[in-house]
């Protein structure tokens, strides 16, 4: 940013729009000597002229009508943004927890709350009875090493 400071004002300006070089400028001030004079009055029959817009594309869901086609395509967007993506993520930001993490939760703090009162660790290191586990003998184990 401190480079584009230093910058002199002609260069920056052709950095940042270079088509103002190309620009061509039109006069549009009145002419006198081009206007022309019409002294008769020319009827027009409203009933013949329909507006219509050649230029229409439709949207897809009505081909001749144009203002149908777009009243069903803003009240398709309107449904499809409001009802779908505002109400919808509403809903699913405050449903309930269906996997029931926050159970879990509230549960691991109330057991811990439990042992702190009556002075256990957190976790008893004898949760498996040591009586039930089967350790291989020395002789078994040989020359493997041993990680703890």
């Amino acid at each position: 940013m401190a480079s584009l400071t230093r910058l002199r004002p002609n260069i920056l300006r052709k950095l940042i729009s270079p088509k103002l070089n190309t620009l061509r400028l039109i006069s549009t001030s009145k002419k006198s000597q081009d206007t022309a004079v019409v002294t008769e009055k020319c009827e027009v029959d409203d009933s013949k002229t329909v507006t219509k817009n050649k230029n229409w594309v439709s949207y897809g869901f009505d081909y001749k009508n144009q203002e149908e086609d777009e009243n069903v395509t803003h009240a398709t967007f309107f449904f499809s943004v409001t009802c779908c993506l505002i109400i919808g993520g509403f809903v699913w930001a405050y449903m309930p927890d269906m996997q029931m993490r926050d159970w879990a939760q509230r549960q691991a703090y109330l057991e811990i709350r439990r042992r702190e009162k009556l002075g256990l660790p957190h976790v008893d290191p004898n949760l498996v009875d040591p009586s039930t586990i089967q350790l291989p003998s020395d002789e078994e184990l040989g020359d493997t090493e041993i990680i703890i």
